[in-house]
């Protein structure tokens, strides 16, 4: 202690450097390269220890009393949060529709899979308000059944039940959404400042919708889909259509699925805007202790009922709100309809004539009749000529239109969930979707060790057999659990003609194993990666070291009848920092784009360190090309490309084009070329506290071991038949 300190006033605590106000180490050095994407969901955040399994505890659940609960309580209103007309079917559908609804289909990122909605900044997102009661209102369920029920199933479940509890005969349900356990911060939403911007920042042109910047998908920030009073709150159904399609389809989701979506949705619940957003309190992120966790209070009225304020816009879309019905049809579709503003002054549209018995009634006195409304949205399906001739065909057959949302619904809830491996319940349909991505079972009575053998004598080289397993396994997002190696879409359209495959190269190496493949037996994908395991294998034995890596059969081959190219286009790679590859210039940096391709491996920093470093002495690199080969041993698995980065013997120097020459500091002659991502992991003191390790002279063994745990780790992130 300092003596001559004086303590008179002073808190004993560090001040802000825990909370929103401190300063972290990447504002103080914003052009750092920010590691904690990597770290995203660290184990140490989950409170049940490292034996938890929730598959396990699904199991123990009783599922039908579950079932029950639920739809007991769509039709018990609670004083403290009334429901409207008696009813929570709207309230829950919003909460699963709005939990599902951030998914993108660019990288995967978003969506109801992991409970996500409960952490800022979804949980304060002003497209959900009022999501927070749905979860309280879920609460003493959630009590009830513990752990075996994680907050993201039960929020989707919710939904789906409020649909049946309606009268939709649904689709299906499955069970095995895992709960995260802090924000995920790091997900890139947009890059506004305020909720709600214009969203003109998000397009090279507003009006060209399909300009919109990747990989965002929703129109403003704070929104999930496009905002309800038109583009920019400016009313223009045919705009509004524009902007309704390319969201949609941002999200996976296709015209007739978009419309279904549209109707089926808004059949149920109602708009709230019957007051001023002025008189709201903050939303939860941002309220006081004493609201814990409940936001958008009104401060000058009830804030249940009538009185509530969500969109702004106030109103239900039909005359039986709390009914699966063709009423968002009828309604639509049996009316003129002009522009009007709500109460909370929002653009809505109403219709122009209308019989007061054809109007819905009020959310607390039955003998009150309200005004229906549409939003921009919804008139949208009724001027675009493609969404109005579909609204046609479901007019004309109501059960078309039924089992389509169901459907919709489905996919909508599930779609970040992954293949039908993952899913679990006695709900889960028997149907296989392709938009579920599915592959044959494999076979694993084959000689492996023949196999193997043949591969080996077969004269592809270690590059091609490595870059071949890498290649088809890189695809893996576990944003939502698509791509990777199993299945080997890598030799079907679109992804043989990827330019990031080197399709000649691709080619040529598919023309070897699959052959072989076929001679024993084996599935393709299982040769792809048992080819990568030689590969890796041969390079270690070129180094001097034995070493045997891990290869578990199982595999199936898709079939292109079982592939949906189009919704595989957005998995293309447009660089590959583990093969210093960029398609072309982008304005973020190669650097920080392999970040996010190695988060979406699910890989660690010290992970994606001792891939690189590996791949780049086993000479993999893209085209051939010599950038970070710091090694006179190019094909051995050796450690000397962290030897020779941090080497003070050498110097680094800039000569375009974001390359790099490392000359000897004596003498000035250039001993190698590199990229950015290779110097960066000796200019970032995280990054190069991991190379020192394999750099130094006891590195080998740690650095082999890691490599291949590594290399495994990416071979079978899509195994989920091994994890089980």
């Amino acid at each position: 202690m300092d003596g001559n300190a004086p303590m008179t006033g002073k808190c004993p605590v560090m001040h802000g450097g825990q909370t929103s106000n401190g300063n972290s180490v990447t504002s103080w050095w914003p052009n750092a390269l920010n590691l904690d994407i990597l770290h995203q969901h660290d184990t140490k955040v989950q409170p049940f220890g490292p034996t938890f399994n929730y598959r396990e505890e699904l199991e123990k659940l009783d599922v039908e009393a579950l079932k029950q609960d639920l739809r007991d309580l769509m039709k018990d209103s609670q004083d403290w949060w009334p429901a409207d007309w008696g009813s929570y079917v709207g309230m829950f559908a919003r909460v699963a529709w709005h939990a599902a609804g951030s998914y993108r289909l660019a990288d995967g990122r978003g969506g109801g899979g992991t409970g996500n909605q409960r952490f800022a900044p979804l949980n304060s997102w002003p497209d959900n308000v009022n999501t927070d009661k749905g979860r309280r209102l879920l609460w003493p369920i959630k009590k009830k059944y513990g752990n075996k029920i994680s907050w993201a199933d039960l929020m989707i479940l919710s939904g789906t039940i409020a649909y049946e509890v309606a009268g939709l005969k649904t689709f299906g349900f499955a069970f095995g959404r895992e709960d995260i356990w802090h924000p995920e911060k790091d997900v890139y939403w947009g890059a506004e400042k305020e909720w709600l911007a214009p969203s003109d920042n998000r397009y090279d042109d507003v009006t060209k919708p399909s300009t919109m910047e990747n990989p965002l998908a929703a129109v403003q920030m704070g929104l999930i889909y496009v905002n309800p009073e038109g583009v920019n709150g400016q009313p223009d159904p045919m705009a509004t259509a524009a902007q309704v399609r390319e969201t949609f389809a941002r999200m996976a989701m296709d015209d007739e699925e978009t419309a279904a979506l549209t109707a089926g949705g808004h059949t149920i619940g109602k708009c709230h805007g019957n007051g001023d957003a002025a008189n709201l309190s903050a939303d939860p992120e941002a309220a006081d202790v004493e609201y814990q966790g409940i936001g958008w209070m009104n401060t000058k009225g009830r804030s249940v009922g009538r009185d509530q304020v969500v969109s702004g816009i106030e109103g239900a879309w039909t005359k039986n709100p709390t009914q699966w019905d063709m009423g968002w049809f009828d309604m639509l579709f049996g009316h003129e309809w002009e522009l009007k503003k709500s109460p909370a002054g929002a653009w809505q549209w109403e219709p122009v004539d209308i019989k007061e018995e054809d109007m819905p009634v009020d959310v607390e006195d039955p003998s009150i009749r309200r005004m229906p409304i549409m939003t921009d949205a919804d008139m949208a399906m009724k001027v675009d000529p493609a969404y109005n001739a579909i609204c046609q065909k479901f007019m004309a057959d109501p059960e078309y239109f039924a089992d389509t949302f169901a459907r919709a619904w489905f996919k909508l809830t599930h779609r970040d969930m992954g293949p039908k491996a993952r899913f679990f319940g006695p709900d889960v349909p028997q149907e296989d979707l392709i938009w579920m991505d599915p592959i044959p079972e494999g076979t694993t009575g084959y000689d492996v060790a023949g196999l193997k053998a043949a591969i080996a004598a077969s004269g592809l080289t270690v590059a091609d057999m490595v870059n071949t397993a890498w290649d088809s396994a890189r695809t893996y997002r576990g944003s939502d659990m698509r791509g990777g190696a199993n299945g080997a879409r890598i030799r079907l359209a679109p992804q043989k003609d990827w330019e990031g495959n080197e399709p000649e190269r691709l080619a040529r190496v598919l023309s070897v194993l699959e052959p072989l493949a076929e001679q024993f037996g084996a599935s393709v994908a299982d040769t792809i990666v048992l080819a990568g395991s030689v590969g890796v294998e041969m390079a270690a034995k070129a180094a001097g070291h034995d070493i045997e890596v891990p290869f578990a059969p199982g595999r199936g081959d898709a079939t292109a009848e079982q592939t949906d190219e189009d919704s595989f286009e957005p998995l293309e790679p447009i660089h590959d920092g583990y093969r210093n590859w960029l398609k072309k210039d982008y304005i973020v940096s190669a650097e920080e784009m392999m970040l996010d391709r190695t988060q979406l491996l699910g890989l660690t920093a010290h992970e994606m360190t001792v891939l690189v470093g590996g791949m780049r002495a086993m000479g993999t690199n893209y085209g051939g090309t010599k950038h970070g080969v710091f090694t006179d041993r190019e094909g051995a698995l050796t450690t000397d490309f962290f030897v020779n980065l941090t080497d003070m013997a050498n110097t680094w120097h800039p000569i375009g084009d974001g390359t790099y020459e490392i000359r000897d500091r004596q003498t000035g002659e250039t001993k190698w070329t590199a990229s950015r991502v290779d110097l960066v992991f000796g200019s970032n003191s995280v990054l190069r506290a991991y190379a020192e390790v394999y750099a130094q002279d006891d590195g080998t063994e740690p650095f082999l071991k890691a490599f291949v745990d590594a290399w495994t780790k990416v071979m079978n992130a899509d195994r989920f038949d091994l994890k089980a």
